[in-house]
């Protein structure tokens, strides 16, 4: 069996605008074999989550509800990357947006495509070191939001025992303990 190869976009068009998503329908070939196939693929904005960690070691959360899965999720805060904005900065803007918490250094802890199989986007998940309450919160229109303050250990206990956890939430914590395993001692 021959390595897969990178099949060529020969044409494609806008399938429909969802608002926070489009959605492409690409007509590809198979550069080897020649097969082709109709596509269809999400394109958006890149995505950040945000793990902001107050000075006491204190992990500020968000529980709020998901259309998808017409569930409460407790995740870390965050949302859309702005078009030529850096995920520190999103962090840092999502973050106080939906939780009054400011400050803190940030740091790039990884990037992950969420679907590749159907999404082109990427999420990037950054920590927030030292934040603390200082602005007011500014939801999107739709979003009602909690804040929780969570010892760390306790946040990736209770995501491994939701069995709808949100999986790039769930990734998140797991990149946290990665780079700051001090916090889940």
């Amino acid at each position: 069996m021959s390595a897969p190869a990178r099949w060529l976009v020969q044409h494609e068009a806008l399938h429909a605008d969802c608002r926070v998503f489009r959605v492409y329908q690409e007509h590809c070939h198979h550069p080897l074999d020649h097969r082709e196939g109709d596509f269809f693929v999400l394109r958006a904005n890149d995505w950040v989550l945000a793990l902001p960690v107050t000075a006491e070691g204190r992990l500020v959360l968000v529980r709020q509800h998901r259309f998808g899965t017409r569930a409460l999720s407790v995740e870390p805060p965050g949302g859309v990357i702005e078009a030529g904005e850096d995920p520190r900065v999103a962090a840092a803007r999502e973050t106080a947006e939906e939780t009054g918490y400011v400050g803190g250094r940030a740091t790039l802890l990884g990037t992950v495509a969420p679907n590749p199989a159907i999404q082109s986007n990427h999420a990037h998940f950054v920590l927030l070191e030292g934040v603390h309450l200082g602005a007011p919160t500014a939801p999107d229109e739709h979003e009602e939001l909690e804040v929780l303050l969570v010892d760390p250990r306790d946040a990736l206990r209770a995501a491994a025992a939701e069995p709808s956890t949100h999986a790039l939430a769930f990734l998140a914590l797991h990149r946290l303990q990665a780079a700051r395993p001090e916090l889940f001692a």
